[in-house]
């Protein structure tokens, strides 16, 4: 039995490999035009369009293309892709092979994340089971010409790796750090060919999109952010689990389903994404409203929200590559500056200074993570400053 409480698309009834059953019939300009037309973007949090995505990487030059499948769940919080890649790993396989005949690929790659080496023999014997019915290999169900097969690669267990350059470097061999960009991997990815990184659960929507076409698809949601999304649900709440909405329900709707109604702030988007306190509940779970890659921590009015910055930027710290400096010494400042707020020894004028910090951190680190890592710090403050206000000391005794 699934742990997914299914929504209008995984309870929609699509049949196995129906999505590329018509891929095969429709040229690859064809298949970009679908899911561009569909308004699928990736569900890994970054949000950007999954058809201009394969665009690029399809018109780019290149002899060799790889479809690259984003399975480092890393984010503190996100559980649905291991969810998926336990119960419904032909689609994801099918979403590759799709994207690999949209792109001109013959090659795709599974980057799984170490802490999921459980998965693997399973997952091994799907790709097997999958090579003796003919949906990966030579001439796909009968499609000459259209040769695809997949591998599947692990990871260590490196939280950057997550970001796609990282993840390449990965791939390749070396230390996981992010690449100055540009170039972007849809033109020098792995290896320095032509590369399209798609999460695990992107993937799966493009097999929904091929299967019922792009206005099935942008019938559900909203007008920016069309099809459904699938949450990560825990943390202070009475039925946790991995759920699948509508893209633009509300942060109060998401926490009556899940039995969280007391709460006094809700995590979106794992330890990087933005704390929202109870008075923005009425906000939507959308790219337009509070984007999130799936990670809904639920706090209870009994949470010490400084404990909650402490516990995020513990997690930073140890994460961080250390490759650029604003990542590498401001996660450093910030947990040391709650340490102190914690003791009663952090005067306003300091916090102040951390404020600007992070701010700073948002803008001049060179990825994602420290791009990011002050968010729930920021938001915490700015949200709950009579716990954070308590203490700190005033200025004439700093």
């Amino acid at each position: 039995m699934s742990l997914l409480k299914k929504g209008p698309i995984f309870s929609s009834g699509i049949l196995p490999d129906e999505g590329l059953k018509r891929a095969l019939t429709l040229t690859r300009a064809e298949i970009i035009s679908e899911v561009r037309e569909s308004g699928l973007k990736g569900r890994g949090g970054a949000g950007f369009p999954t058809g201009v995505k394969w665009n690029l990487a399809a018109a780019a030059r290149g002899e060799h293309k790889f479809v690259v499948c984003n399975a480092d769940e890393g984010e503190p919080g996100t559980f649905k892709d291991r969810v998926l890649l336990t119960d419904y790993a032909n689609l994801v396989f099918e979403g590759m092979t799709i994207a690999g005949k949209a792109i001109g690929s013959h090659q795709g790659i599974l980057y799984l994340r170490g802490e999921y080496r459980y998965l693997l023999g399973q997952l091994e014997g799907v790709l097997d089971g999958r090579r003796k019915a003919g949906l990966l290999g030579q001439n796909i169900l009968g499609k000459e010409g259209f040769n695809f097969d997949i591998e599947i690669r692990m990871g260590s267990g490196a939280y950057v790796c997550g970001e796609e350059t990282a993840l390449i470097e990965s791939l390749e061999g070396h230390r996981g750090e992010p690449r100055n960009r540009p170039p972007f991997p849809v033109d020098t990815g792995y290896l320095g060919n032509p590369t399209t990184v798609n999460n695990v659960e992107t993937l799966v929507l493009a097999t929904a999109v091929l299967a019922r076409g792009a206005q099935w698809f942008k019938a559900i949601g909203t007008d920016k952010s069309t099809g459904s999304k699938l949450f990560s649900v825990s943390g202070d709440c009475e039925r946790p689990g991995v759920y699948e909405f509508p893209m633009g329900i509300t942060i109060a709707q998401l926490l009556r389903e899940v039995g969280g109604e007391s709460a006094k702030a809700v995590q979106v988007g794992g330890a990087s994404g933005t704390c929202v306190p109870a008075s923005l509940f009425a906000q939507t779970l959308a790219f337009e409203g509070v984007p999130t890659g799936g990670s809904i921590i639920v706090f209870g009015p009994g949470r010490d929200m400084l404990k909650v910055a402490r516990n995020f930027m513990e997690f930073f710290v140890e994460e961080s590559c250390g490759q650029c400096t604003p990542c590498r010494y401001g996660n450093v400042a910030l947990l040391q500056g709650i340490e102190k707020l914690e003791k009663g020894r952090c005067s306003m004028a300091h916090l102040n200074e951390l404020l600007a910090l992070g701010e700073s951190m948002q803008l001049a680190s060179k990825c994602g993570l420290g791009q990011t890592s002050p968010n729930a710090f920021i938001a915490i403050v700015k949200h709950f400053t009579d716990e954070i206000l308590g203490r700190a000391l005033p200025a004439q005794q700093a």
